[in-house]
């Protein structure tokens, strides 16, 4: 007997109480800050500004904002920390909102929750980073941690109009098996390359010492995860294309932003890494996480 369940239409999937119209606004509104600062934060790092402001919470001794004082390095750091505002505001938004709905979507509550708590956790760690004065090794968790948000906003998109019964596979479990293969070749190219960029040039500050890896041979070990994924991807989209699999529509996305991120990877290698390209592969990273996520989610459909 096949694990596939039958196609359904897709008016079927979504939930007898829908998501309020503000409750909409803001999860879009969460991952999109979540994705922006991650633009910001690398705006940061690779012109310098990591120290602009030499202090947190404060910018200066005594001033919350940059003073005259201080060159246009502060204004990039203080306004990556302004969109922690919004970004916070957002996160509880939506978390107070699922919390109302807990009774029937305990599911989207306790991702919204957590959402909420990442994000606070985010900023003490941004924090930590300028006292620390840009350690490479917890800067690159701080992208990590940015990263996995960006992931948990999208699976919460993802989930909020779907019905909260129990799910089903809705693909040959082999398909789900490669998924999930597809996934942690996905997890150490990202984690490869977080070493990478701890080893390269950018530091955030010309006086911040790097993590001391080789960073040339770091770059040629993040490729081969990489190229692996771009293949396993096409692998996942052809059978999923045959098959008309559930996750198809998402798994186009998903080879749309890795042709995308390969090519940036390539260029930036080839092109002595300038600072707007390594930028750019930052938020493509993301935008790639995000994409897999939902293919991910896409594997099981509600039972209805």
């Amino acid at each position: 007997m096949s694990s596939v369940s039958p196609a359904r239409p897709a008016a079927r999937e979504v939930g007898a109480a829908s998501p309020s119209r503000l409750l909409r606004v803001a999860a879009w509104a969460s991952f999109v800050l979540n994705t922006t600062i991650i633009a910001t934060g690398g705006a940061v790092r690779l012109t310098g500004s990591g120290l602009g402001c030499p202090g947190w919470p404060l910018c200066a001794p005594g001033s919350l904002v940059p003073t005259p004082e201080l060159s246009y390095h502060a204004l990039i750091e203080f306004g990556n920390r302004t969109i922690s505002g919004p970004l916070l505001a957002a996160a509880l938004i939506v978390a107070v909102l699922s919390w109302r709905r807990r009774t029937e979507r305990r599911d989207l509550s306790v991702l919204a929750l957590v959402v909420l708590g990442l994000v606070v956790i985010q900023a003490l760690i941004g924090g930590v980073i300028v006292w620390l004065h840009l350690n490479a090794n917890l800067v690159g968790f701080h992208y990590v941690v940015s990263l996995v948000l960006v992931c948990m906003t999208a699976a919460y998109i993802a989930r909020m109009t779907e019905r909260p019964e129990r799910r089903a596979l809705a693909v040959p479990k082999p398909f789900a098996i490669l998924t999930h293969v597809t996934t942690l070749v996905m997890a150490v190219t990202v984690f490869v390359g977080v070493l990478t960029t701890g080893a390269g040039p950018h530091s955030g500050d010309a006086s911040i010492e790097r993590d001391g890896f080789d960073a040339t041979l770091l770059a040629h070990v993040h490729a081969w995860p990489g190229y692996a994924l771009l293949a396993l991807t096409l692998v996942l989209l052809v059978w999923a294309a045959i098959r008309g699999l559930r996750p198809l529509k998402w798994l186009v996305a998903l080879l749309a932003v890795l042709l995308a991120q390969v090519a940036v990877g390539v260029y930036q290698a080839r092109s002595g890494l300038p600072p707007l390209a390594v930028g750019v592969h930052m938020v493509l990273a993301a935008l790639t996480a995000a994409a897999m996520t939902i293919v991910v989610l896409r594997l099981k459909r509600p039972l209805v």
